[in-house]
């Protein structure tokens, strides 16, 4: 199995190789493949030195898959150039997700849906994903009428210049800034661009990503998304409406038996989810959970993971996994 990282510098194209290397994915030959200004950096994956290509390099060098994380206009430009070399591109960007003709996948919700003819298939947000992976058996139970979600995000989830400004902060040190304002002992109520109607790409990729994964154009999403100085992971306060009612004891329990989740919900031992303890992890972490006692079939929530790891590089890799014990590449 020959597997290109595209990205293989940057923050998540790092913990895509360990994620690789972690779950011993059958790779023969790794192609690590970034800008230009990378291209002969030397990369140690799994005892070897690889040396970074270029973009042109590796469509021509022809791997089984691809796993992109580096940036929609890139992924754009060169994800169908993969794809027409015969290389299954998994990508990790937002550049595909909405595109009616490309799957959006998490492993464990809808991977059923993945066939030979996928060439290139959309990785999910990583606020979405953790969100979508504890609704989706919830929604099958009891169906969801409306979910409204408050983020909590790690700086990690805007890449290694945002974690360099909050050292900088920490440490006193004037520096550059990927934020408009100081993170430090701070919360901005802005992840990403706004759109017209006044919410951030961030937030609108809740709601259509979770109808899309789901399958479901009638569930109702309206999201806040906020960067916090967090480091380990993205939590999330999810308030849900259902149609159905649900006793609170079985949402624990179907919960408990979903793959990928873990619940932390005992308040008698304060035991709770937290980004600090999620971090490194590749599960994603539930409590809190209780019922909204101000409307009726509506449950409240805490949800946390680590946003590089199954918010992203584990969700990809996963992605791959499907892809060949089901013999789709």
């Amino acid at each position: 199995m020959r597997v290109a990282v595209v990205g293989a510098t940057g923050m998540v194209g790092e913990v895509m190789l360990k994620v690789l290397k972690e779950r011993d994915f059958p790779i023969t030959e790794l192609i690590p493949v970034a800008s230009e200004k990378s291209v002969g950096k030397e990369i140690e994956f799994n005892g070897k030195t690889y040396k970074v290509v270029g973009m042109q390099t590796a469509v021509d060098m022809k791997a089984d898959i691809a796993l992109f994380s580096a940036g929609g206009d890139t992924s754009k430009e060169w994800a169908p150039k993969f794809a027409e070399a015969g290389t299954t591109v998994i990508d990790n960007s937002s550049a595909w997700r909405m595109d009616p003709t490309k799957k959006l996948v998490v492993p464990e919700i809808n991977a059923n849906l993945l066939t030979k003819e996928d060439k290139i298939i959309a990785n999910p947000n990583c606020s979405t994903i953790q969100m979508v992976l504890v609704l989706a058996p919830l929604h099958k139970k009891y169906n969801i009428k409306r979910i409204i979600v408050s983020t909590y995000q790690s700086i990690t989830g805007t890449g290694v210049k945002a974690v360099q400004q909050l050292e900088n902060e920490y440490a006193g040190v004037t520096g550059e800034m990927a934020y408009k304002y100081p993170i430090h002992r701070n919360a901005i109520p802005q992840c990403d661009v706004f759109e017209d109607n006044g919410y951030t790409k961030e937030e609108m990729k809740l709601v259509r990503e979770t109808r899309k994964i789901i399958g479901d154009d009638n569930i109702n999403v309206t999201a806040t998304a906020v960067r916090v100085p967090i480091v380990g992971g993205h939590s999330e306060a999810v308030n849900v409406e259902f149609t159905n009612d649900f006793d609170v004891n079985e949402v624990r329990e179907i919960l408990h038996h979903t793959d990928g989740v873990v619940v932390q919900d005992n308040i008698d031992t304060f035991t709770y989810p937290m980004p600090k303890y999620a971090q490194h992890k590749d599960d994603v972490f539930v409590g809190r959970i209780r019922r909204d006692e101000s409307q009726p079939n509506t449950l409240n929530m805490w949800i946390v993971a680590d946003n590089l790891r199954k918010g992203a590089a584990t969700n990809t890799v996963q992605i791959a996994e499907y892809l060949v014990k089901n013999n789709l590449v």
